[in-house]
């Protein structure tokens, strides 16, 4: 089970990313970005498709986990008015955990709090909440 949040912004024009192959939803962005911002604290994998959006995978103190994104914009929409992006991250547990009920996402899951907080940071990002 993952952890999601929703915020607004208009900081990624998502109609100049790279098409989606699987699915024609956009993404791609806000991944890369956080990939360079995060470059010195966090080694993010470089974005890959998926038929629900965009995803990376990172380490976050010893474990490993899946950050996942979409954004919520058709063609057709104004790529320079405020998007809303569904931002999720996902913990990845071995079977062992997942059969005694361990290590469960939450949201006061670490690697989620921190990107929670890395966005409430960030004076372009706003309306953000968890759900």
């Amino acid at each position: 089970m993952s952890e999601v949040l929703h915020f607004k912004t208009a900081k990624f024009d998502v109609s100049k990313e790279r098409e989606n192959p699987l699915n024609p939803i956009y993404g791609h962005s806000l991944l890369d970005w956080l990939r360079s911002e995060l470059k010195d604290d966090l080694e993010i994998s470089e974005p890959d498709a998926e038929d629900w959006g965009w995803y990376s995978e990172l380490e976050f103190n010893g474990h490993n986990y899946l950050i996942g994104v979409c954004a919520l914009f058709e063609k057709g929409d104004d790529p320079i008015s405020s998007t809303e992006w569904v931002f999720q991250v996902d913990k990845c547990r071995s079977f062992k955990e997942k059969l005694l009920g361990k290590n469960k996402m939450s949201a006061s899951d670490e690697c989620f709090v921190f990107f929670k907080s890395y966005f409430e940071k960030q004076v372009y990002i706003s309306e953000i909440y968890v759900g």
